[in-house]
């Protein structure tokens, strides 16, 4: 080895040695400081500890073993314990504030939802650092987070929607199961907010789970402003489209481009795809009625003589392609509201989360979390 290799290994070393010591320095001051701010206020009620207060009603009563939260994990430490005397005679243990508040769970179950929702399943959770949340079993994990989920699925599907002034409405389902199918709403306000509205888990994307849906967001406050009218965006599911318009019948309806490009991919052969993208680029980049017309006639001509199911399909769509074109707003938009990629982004992390779930409780909250 030579001597700048031995040189800089000496020095890693050095470094690492620091490290470690500055981190076993920085959980020392820490114990420390906890030990100091129980101690005041078990003086501040009995007094001094070789110096008791004889008027105080409170009294020192020795330690119990215990434990307090630093860096995310239980640190043991002995539990001063105080007193209060009783008219009676009797007397009965005081519970510390400062102790509890060194007892706080808020922080471990912090990094415990961060590593739950970015992706880490309960069994490998005791395999994270030690600042994060080992040393807790998996099944404490799995319940605080069936408790912390229930919390956020109740914010998500009962939160007020008066304030939030909605003008682009997007509905798509995703499956999660065989039977098992979530249909999401998601609005975007006058600010251009994003927001997911509401769900209903039902065994298909039909029109009835998704009528419960609308009319769920319309008890919670969710409507249209006077002399307004909604824009819908839409995968092409007739029934999403049927349920949209018994709430909304003066809703405009723009069709997800995204989705209807990949539908006529299935008829054509993979020899014509580069052609078809490149014509959908054209429809998505148009700017106005007519510029937006020239490239849907564009794509029908292409259509015409290679698949007649294609062609259908996309004659199917009719004018609903175009709809945002029509309304001659800048093509800027076109990137946000010519398909579902916003509800299907969030789809996308989902996925994440529920790809190893063998076994779905449809009779429980289970799907909704």
């Amino acid at each position: 080895m030579s001597k700048i290799t031995e040189s800089a290994v000496s020095g890693q070393d050095q470094f690492l040695d620091s490290a470690q010591s500055l981190r076993d320095y920085l959980q020392a001051s820490v114990r420390q400081a906890l030990r100091c701010v129980i101690e005041q206020e078990v003086t501040a009620l009995c007094g001094d500890r070789h110096k008791p207060d004889d008027a105080s009603d409170y009294y020192r009563a020795g330690s119990a073993q215990s434990y307090v939260m630093a860096h995310g994990k239980h640190e043991p430490m002995e539990r001063p314990r105080v007193r209060e005397r009783q008219g009676d005679g009797s007397s009965k243990e005081v519970s510390l504030r400062s102790w509890k508040l060194a007892q706080s769970q808020d922080d471990w179950e912090d990094a415990m939802m961060r590593a739950t929702l970015c992706g880490v399943s309960t069994r490998s959770i005791p395999s994270l650092r030690e600042s994060e949340v080992a040393r807790e079993s998996r099944s404490s994990i799995s319940r605080l987070w069936q408790e912390k989920s229930a919390a956020l699925v109740g914010q998500v599907q009962d939160s007020d929607l008066s304030d939030f002034n909605v003008v682009v409405l997007m509905l798509d389902a995703v499956a999660l199961s065989d039977g098992l199918v979530a249909t999401v709403a998601l609005g975007i306000n006058t600010e251009g907010q994003k927001r997911i509205l509401g769900f209903r888990v039902g065994n298909s994307e039909n029109q009835q789970v998704c009528e419960d849906l609308l009319g769920h967001l319309s008890r919670r406050g969710f409507k249209v402003t006077s002399g307004r009218r909604l824009l819908a965006v839409l995968d092409g599911s007739l029934a999403l489209k049927n349920a949209l318009l018994s709430h909304f019948p003066n809703a405009l309806i723009q069709r997800c481009l995204v989705h209807k490009e990949r539908n006529l991919k299935g008829y054509l052969s993979k020899r014509h795809w580069a052609e078809l993208n490149r014509l959908f680029a054209r429809l998505r980049k148009s700017q106005g009625a007519e510029d937006a017309k020239d490239a849907a006639d564009a794509i029908a001509a292409f259509l015409a003589d290679k698949n007649a199911q294609a062609r259908t399909s996309f004659e199917e769509a009719g004018s609903e392609l175009l709809t945002l074109a029509r309304l001659e707003v800048t093509n800027e938009l076109s990137v946000s509201l010519l398909s579902t990629n916003c509800i299907e982004n969030v789809f996308k992390n989902l996925r994440l989360h529920i790809g190893r779930v063998s076994r779905w409780r449809e009779s429980t909250d289970q799907a909704d979390r």
